[in-house]
């Protein structure tokens, strides 16, 4: 199927910089994997990192293979809605830094499900896990290989899906299996940059092979260019725009150890909390870099016989020698430094959650070990699955869909277990299985059987609903012990951090910070709406 897009070749001096660009990032991976590394350092970077690494690095493990092709695939197909999933991730962020940030990083847990353990019990702790584990190698690390290997493929169209997929596999896991998170975050960092010029060239090559930016506005019909719509819309209806969208925001930016993580290792909570501001404000210019060359590709390739196809087409057809390596670097960048995400994310998850319940006397090294023999493992799973990812009408359908069934009861221990101290361990274990069970049995009734046909950002509230009915009401039914205030938000550390953040100057008050990014956020979502 991939050989309808042509046999593009790539000229000597676009294998060289691709080359040149592989060979420095591994080089830079295991340079600063040199160090003989403690768990702190594998896991966590040494808890030293600053804001703009932070930054950079939550947006490059973000925008992977599968996010370039899922928004153009999405803008070519249904219109620039896919962006709300994009700005909405500045809202969320926004959201995570004043409520839930400085509470994880003060308990110094190395996982979300530890977390989730201080703050309810280990059943929690071990559900959670588990469920991370799978949707971090079943979603996040295949669908990032699957779409890397949709471009690979129309370079070597004969090559076996699968042979693609371990080769992108093996390049990441190399720097991932010798350091740990200080590998991948340092190395993130310079493919968000990377990243980003390369997306930066694609977004003014296809603007300008369109007929440039009013042509592009006047000619392409008014629906695909707006960012709300109507309650019948079948991709983001607003009532899904407003209820569904921040659930999975909320999941994938603040509970998804694959993100998460790389705030836990923040040298403070400002830090911290610039990071994770700093990413939200480089998801902003995403509509002009990623989603509106799609829109452009209305034009340009009216008769595509699959969206996913979108990005690789524009790369082929654009770009010139010299600059067609520059951005298939900038893709390979989004496929490593993600994947590398997802492995570091899932061995720390073995490692801390499991491997250090069963076995608490393990030493450092042990342990260091133990993360890199998982990282291995995950890398195979990750390599089998991929290619069953084809069978999926688009890559955004399957990464949006997963989630909308699976995580709802989660997110609802996180944001109740936030606010209200009542809500305990037993409230916590009945809300997983109920909600759990109820997300299977809509899943079924929607996309196996097709009993209903309930859009997956309804799906979304509709779970969360019931199982904060369901944590609400029995821990209420069984009270008892003494209610978890430590992690807990109240007003009464909202005034005494506001007492803190008089001595700080405007420009370094995390509040500012946020409202200046509510506002830009809020103004491009005006102007397109």
């Amino acid at each position: 199927m991939f050989a309808t897009a042509g046999q593009p070749l790539l000229h000597t001096i676009d294998w060289a910089v691709v080359l040149l660009y592989g060979l420095g990032v591994v080089g830079l991976g295991l340079y600063v994997s040199r160090k003989r590394l403690r768990p702190e350092d594998f896991f966590l970077a040494s808890r030293n990192s600053t804001w703009p690494i932070i930054g950079l690095a939550l947006l490059a493990s973000n925008i992977s293979s599968t996010t370039l092709i899922g928004l153009a695939g999405a803008a070519y197909g249904v219109g620039i809605s896919v962006y709300n999933y994009e700005w909405m991730a500045g809202v969320v962020l926004a959201f995570f830094c004043v409520f839930l940030l400085p509470f994880i990083l003060k308990s110094q847990v190395y996982t979300m499900p530890e977390y989730l353990e201080r703050r309810y019990d280990w059943r929690a702790r071990m559900y959670f896990a588990s469920l991370t584990l799978f949707l971090n190698i079943a979603v996040d690390a295949a669908g990032t290989l699957y779409g890397g290997a949709l471009l690979f493929r129309l370079i070597f169209p004969h090559t076996p899906l699968w042979e693609v997929v371990a080769v992108l596999a093996g390049t990441a896991g190399v720097y991932t299996v010798s350091g740990g998170l200080r590998a991948v975050i340092y190395t993130e960092s310079v493919q968000a940059l990377v990243l980003l010029s390369g997306a930066a060239v694609i977004a003014v090559s296809a603007f300008a092979k369109a007929g440039g930016w009013e042509h592009v506005m006047h000619v392409v019909a008014p629906e695909r260019l707006s960012l709300i719509r109507p309650i019948g819309d079948p991709n983001v209806p607003w009532p899904g725009l407003i209820l569904g969208v921040p659930i999975l925001g909320f999941y994938f930016w603040c509970t998804n150890q694959f993100m998460v993580q790389r705030v836990m290792s923040a040298k403070n909570a400002n830090h911290g909390r610039w990071g994770a501001l700093f990413a939200g404000l480089l998801k902003l210019p995403v509509l002009f870099l990623m989603v509106l060359p799609g829109t452009c590709a209305i034009l340009l390739f009216p008769h595509l016989p699959k969206p996913d196809l979108v990005y690789p087409s524009l790369i082929f057809t654009l770009l010139p020698r010299g600059l067609l390596g520059l951005v298939i670097a900038g893709f390979l960048a989004a496929i490593m430094s993600a994947v590398a995400s997802t492995f570091n994310s899932a061995s720390t998850l073995v490692t801390m959650d499991f491997v250090t319940r069963l076995a608490p006397d393990l030493s450092g090294s042990a342990l260091v070990l133990t993360g890199r023999i998982a990282t291995l493992c995950f890398m195979a799973l990750a390599i089998v699955w991929a290619p069953q990812i084809d069978h999926f009408q688009s890559l955004w359908q399957y990464l949006q869909a997963t989630l909308a069934y699976a995580v709802p009861p989660v997110v609802a221990l996180f944001l109740v277990g936030m606010f209200w101290p009542g809500a305990n361990g037993t409230g916590a274990i009945a809300t997983l299985a109920i909600g759990t069970s109820c997300g299977v049995v809509l899943f079924l009734s929607n996309v196996v059987f097709h009993w209903t046909d309930i859009h997956f950002l309804y799906v979304a509230p509709i779970l969360l609903a019931i199982s904060c009915a369901v944590l609400v009401g029995v821990s209420m039914a069984s009270a008892g012990g003494e209610p978890v205030s430590k992690l807990v938000w109240t007003p009464a550390f909202f005034r005494t951090e506001s007492r803190e953040l008089r001595r700080e100057p405007l420009w370094r008050n995390y509040r500012a910070q946020a409202v200046a990014l509510l506002t830009l956020t809020g103004v491009i979502v005006y102007i397109f709406r």
